[in-house]
């Protein structure tokens, strides 16, 4: 359970970055320097998204007993052992797909497209880590 623990404080202070990211970009929509908010968001979603797998992997071996070695496979085990719900899971598949997208930022529609769904991505994350926390209190 320690391990679990620490996971769930090194995804806190990530999400808590990436949340600074994202009002960051936002606040400077329309200056010269929103590109880079952007993509720096951008960034650190797809860093905080690797810590919040982790822990969903890690959580579901310590309180499971469920070994899941891909992203969509342990967002499937958070379902089946009613963590989440089905609309919540094909939101997450999606979040899963735009990580992948990541590398292709460099097409500005796209990374408009990824910014624009973030803020929702955050929420999701963070919920699960609530989910997912709740049990060790």
């Amino acid at each position: 359970m320690d391990r679990l623990r620490k996971q769930i404080e090194d995804f806190k202070r990530a999400l808590s970055r990436f949340e600074e990211a994202i009002v960051l970009a936002h606040e400077n929509r329309g200056d010269r320097l929103y590109p880079f908010l952007r993509d720096s968001a951008i960034q650190r979603f797809e860093f905080t998204f690797e810590i919040f797998w982790k822990l969903v992997k890690t959580a579901m071996k310590e309180l499971e007993g469920v070994e899941c070695n891909s992203p969509k496979s342990c967002m499937r085990e958070l379902f089946k052992n009613r963590y989440i719900t089905e609309e919540e899971l094909r939101k997450l598949f999606q979040m899963v797909d735009d990580r992948n997208l990541t590398v292709h930022t460099y097409h500005e529609k796209l990374a408009e497209e990824l910014f624009e769904r973030l803020e929702s991505y955050a929420g999701l994350m963070n919920m699960v880590k609530r989910k997912i926390r709740s049990p060790l209190a």
